[in-house]
């Protein structure tokens, strides 16, 4: 009776160390054997399951408004560095023929909007916001604070991020 007993053990355990086999957590292999076994971590670069890998990046962008005393303008957005943008607005207001072209506005990673007034202030106000309908609010509010009438927006743009994959 204990000899029958202790094969049907005997067959149990071996039963379950098969059953077991292939259960490991992700990222971990099997080591040892079938008296001392055990898991270890999957060394790093092998193909094992160490979860989602990141393929790129999101970069945040900027874009940037610059004016002349004339009423020449020129805009841009989306580019990955700020010294980029202002350049790329001075270039499109300076090819209006402008001479005095300044950059009026910068902003990173969000919305910006410009209003001016038919009447009462001089000058445009500018505003940034998470979205454009809040920078053009945001613009507008502060038109109509410094004493402008029919304040309207004349420009609104978002800078959108870019991905650059690994």
């Amino acid at each position: 009776m204990i000899f029958k007993l202790s094969i049907c053990l005997a067959l149990g355990v071996a039963a379950q160390s098969a059953l077991a086999e292939g259960r490991y957590p992700p990222g971990q292999y099997p080591i040892g054997d079938s008296r001392a076994p055990g898991c270890a971590p999957t060394p790093a670069g092998s193909s094992g399951d160490a979860g989602p890998r990141a393929t790129g990046r999101w970069i945040k962008t900027w874009g940037a408004i610059a004016m002349s005393n004339s009423g020449a303008s020129g805009v841009s957005v989306g580019k990955v560095k700020k010294r980029e943008a202002e350049k790329a607005a001075m270039v499109e207001c300076e090819a209006t023929g402008a001479r005095d072209c300044d950059i009026a506005f910068t902003y990173k990673h969000q919305c910006a909007a410009a209003a001016t007034a038919s009447s009462g202030t001089q000058g445009t106000n500018f505003g940034s916001g998470e979205t454009v309908d809040v920078a053009k609010k945001v613009a507008t509010e502060l038109c109509q604070s410094r004493g402008g009438q029919s304040c309207g927006v004349v420009y609104s743009a978002c800078t959108e991020p870019k991905f650059e994959a690994f």
